[in-house]
This record gives structure tokens, sequence and C-alpha cells, in this order.
């Protein structure tokens, strides 16, 4: 008798620690739904359900907010379950012309749109907007209006400043939010990595056990090279790796992952003169690793997903040598 209670507890325990774990997923940030081999196989692997899905972006033209490059359907989306993303830039939060209740029309307008020409059935919507003092209370009447039109359940993007000084930038009203735990830095010509940097998020990680709201993690899995001249920044190439740059660019390397151009060329769509630098900032696994144990340290609640930023073949070489790499970082908490 006492051999079947013990197995019962040992079920009982085992049940719930699996219900707490959270589940992976993906941000898909093309303007082209059309998955690879690649994208397809890391998808079964990691036992990926759901994707969150750019579907257009907001931007003024002309002093009125407008629809940018939406997103368009080459593949089914079946059997994923679909949270259309909106990207809203603060300059349409900070316009005193934009009138935010019929924004908030609009932009359940354009996603009814797409989801009935490419017959997608969603439960959630979820707004990408770094908001700030200046615009939050645009942006929080924003998401108030997008309540009071749809049943749909809301979700919004917080950054870390957004947590840290909640009291100030204040809460969204939504379901819940999503951390996204990257671009900490500004893109400068220095050594520090813009897309993660442990010490700067120190600084803003211990506010989570304060935020009010419940929230999800994304994590990156993405890279750039920033591109200096004369110690100052004169643009970004996304996408690519040391060893992409240094198979069609000739180079030197000069340590701390930055090369220097050997002459005059044009490459990704970018002109270097010989002296140019590139500095390459990407996210190892130990990095995500790390991320994965200080969020988890911090923050209040096992997060229901996991969010890994963004869905691209060229993203996931970095990663591909290790078999379900996303399901065990996501496993860390």
């Amino acid at each position: 008798m006492k051999r079947y209670v013990g197995l019962l507890l040992a079920l009982l325990v085992l049940s719930c620690t699996s219900g707490d774990q959270p589940v992976t997923s993906f941000y898909y940030w093309k303007t082209v739904f059309k998955l690879t081999d690649m994208e397809k196989e890391m998808l079964q692997e990691n036992e990926v359900s759901k994707m969150y899905m750019r579907y257009f972006d907001i931007a003024l033209r002309d002093s009125a907010p407008i629809p940018l490059s939406p997103i368009r359907f080459e593949d089914k989306t079946s059997p994923f379950q679909i949270v259309p993303v909106v990207y809203i830039k603060n300059e349409v939060m900070l316009s005193d012309r934009v009138d935010v209740v019929q924004l908030a029309d609009q932009t359940l307008s354009m996603i009814g749109k797409i989801n009935t020409i490419n017959q997608i059935e969603i439960e959630e919507v979820q707004i990408d907007c770094d908001w700030t003092l200046k615009s939050k209370d645009q942006f929080m009447a924003y998401i108030d209006a997008l309540r009071h039109r749809t049943n749909l359940k809301i979700s919004a993007t917080i950054r870390l400043h957004q947590i840290k000084y909640y009291k100030e930038t204040g809460v969204p009203n939504v379901d819940h939010g999503v951390l996204m735990y990257y671009n900490m830095g500004q893109i400068a010509s220095d050594d520090l990595n813009s897309i993660y940097d442990e010490q700067i998020a120190a600084r803003y990680i211990k506010s989570l056990a304060n935020y009010p709201l419940s929230l999800d993690v994304a994590l990156p899995i993405f890279g750039w090279g920033v591109h200096i001249r004369n110690q100052k920044v004169i643009g970004l190439i996304p996408k690519i790796d040391e060893h992409q740059l240094m198979k069609i660019v000739k180079t030197t390397s000069k340590g701390n992952n930055r090369f220097e151009i050997n002459e005059d060329m044009i490459a990704f769509g970018t002109y270097f003169r010989q002296g140019d630098q590139v500095k390459i900032e990407a996210v190892s696994k130990a990095d995500l690793k790390k991320m994965v144990s200080n969020i988890k340290e911090n923050l209040k609640t096992v997060p229901k997903e996991v969010i890994y930023y963004d869905l691209d073949s060229i993203n996931l070489k970095t990663y591909s040598n290790e078999k379900e790499f996303y399901k065990k970082v996501t496993s860390g908490f």
C-alpha cells in the first residue's frame, strides 16, 4: 500500500512540475510567411505550436498613421496558433493629431482582413510599442480603446525601462505582458554588445519582482554587424555573423568581435571603405542560459511562454548543432 501511495505522490509532483514549465514559441518577423525546411524541422523538434507573427507596422505619413508592409502568406499557418503582432512606432503615439479610438478600429479592421483572406482564427492580439513618458497617455488610451472594441485577449511588449519605472511610464491595461529581454544598450562604436549586456540588465532586473503585470519572456537569437567608420556608427548589417563577413569581405580581426575592412567594396548591400570596421553583435548559447537564470531569480512567477526572436534560418544556424536547443533553454525556468 505504501508503495502505491509513494508512486501516486511521485506522479502528482511530476504532473505539477511539468505543468509549471513554460512553452516554447517564436516571433516571425518577415513580410512573407514561408517556412524553410530547416525552420520546419526546428519547430517540430522543439514542439512549437504557437507563433507571434508580425502582421504590419504603423507609422506616420503626412501626419496620419498608416499600416506599412503587411504580411503576405505563401504557406498555410496550420497547425500553428497565430498571434498577430502590430508594431507601432512611438512617433504615432507622440502625435497629438492621432485619434487613438479611430486607430484602434483601423488596427482591428486590418488584422481582420488579413485573417479573413488567409482563413486564420485568432484568440489574441499583441501590440509592440516602445512608449515613453511623453507618449504614455496616448498609448494607454489606445490599449483601452482596443479592449472596448474586441473580446480578443490583448498583450503588449514591455521593455526593461518600462518595468523599472512603471509608476512613471504606466502599466498598460492588457491581459499580460512580454518582457523584451534584449536591445539593452545604445548601438555604438565601443566594445559593448547592444543586444545583450549583463551589466546593463543588472540595473533593471531586480525591478521584475515588483512589476504588477504577469509577464512572459522574449529572448534574442538574432545578430547583426555594426558598420563603423572613423569611430562613428554609420549603419547596421542585419543577420550576419563573423563567418559570413569573412567569407565575402577581406578583413583583419581586431579582437572583441571586431573586423577591419581591407579594401573598398560593396557587400551585403553596403559600401565599405578600406579601414572601416564591422563589430559583430550576437547572443551565445551561454548568454541565453545566463539570461534565463537571471530572469528566473527575479521574476515573481514562472512565465507561461518563452518566445524567441526571431524565426529565421540564418538565426537558427547559430544553435543548430544542439538538438532541441530552444526547448532546453526554456526548461531552465
